[in-house]
């Protein structure tokens, strides 16, 4: 697998209410970007990632999903960081006048740090929730039904766009076209095949649309649900505990430097 999609699984952690899900990822973002040190983000995955995407059975499309998103940008931020950082003084390699720094390295490495655990965070999330399940979750939980069709339309947007881009590639491919090995000579072939793409796009939103206006989308009746998301009371108090968890991260440093 290449694209983060849903998997249907029925593990524990699919079985989590979305907005549980939804709360765990905005404060695992909180905390790691508050606290910039790379072992923050390492216990974070370690920790909470790992097991749950174990727990929810799609370790091997988190790490195929993750990789594919993550080794061009670790890549380029540790070139860049490592030959580029201002004032760094403990040159680790140096070829003429290109050289890496300690400092540098640590850079990129806090940063991409926070980097991985939030890709990873996120995909695991999309694996793990239905779209269908967080909006509707999200709707009764009070929040405006076009705020969470905006949230779960987000979700489906790339796993969307990926499998467009695929089925027009395919579709060209059986109608003779060559596909070079060279990059460059590749990115000249896939060009003309921006314009169906993003037709394509174009066609679906008006579509999905038009889907909408038929099932009342916009009425302002109430709404409800033909199956109800499942919550506890647990899954509630973590929802609290979380965001305070995160706050922490946030002032209990500032607090530390004042003092």
């Amino acid at each position: 697998m290449t694209q983060a999609q849903f998997l249907g699984t029925g593990s524990p952690v699919h079985r989590l209410n979305p907005v549980t899900k939804l709360v765990a990822l905005l404060s695992i973002l909180v905390i790691v970007f508050a606290l910039p040190q790379w072992w923050v983000s390492a216990i974070v995955v370690v920790g909470v990632l790992v097991p749950a995407a174990v727990i929810a059975r799609c370790g091997g499309p988190l790490l195929a999903v993750g990789g594919r998103i993550l080794l061009p940008i670790v890549v380029v931020l540790v070139l860049v960081q490592g030959l580029t950082f201002p004032g760094g003084r403990t040159v680790v390699w140096q070829w003429g006048v290109l050289s890496v720094t300690s400092e540098g390295l640590l850079f990129a490495l806090n940063v991409g740090a926070r980097i991985v655990c939030l890709v990873l965070a996120s995909v695991l999330l999309v694996l793990t929730t239905h779209p269908g399940d967080l909006m509707s979750a999200l709707t009764e939980g009070g929040m405006s039904p076009k705020f969470s069709y905006i949230i779960s339309s987000t979700l489906q947007l790339i796993p969307a766009f990926r499998s467009r881009a695929d089925a027009i590639l395919l579709a060209q491919q059986a109608r003779g076209l060559a596909i070079p090995r060279n990059p460059l000579r590749r990115v000249g072939v896939m060009m003309p095949l921006l314009g169906p793409l993003v037709l394509g796009m174009f066609t679906d939103v008006e579509e999905r649309g038009t889907a909408m206006e038929a099932r009342g989308f916009g009425s302002t009746a109430r709404r409800t649900a033909l199956e109800a998301v499942p919550d506890s009371t647990g899954q509630r108090i973590a929802r609290w505990v979380m965001p305070l968890v995160a706050v922490a991260a946030v002032v209990v440093p500032l607090v530390w430097e004042v003092l």
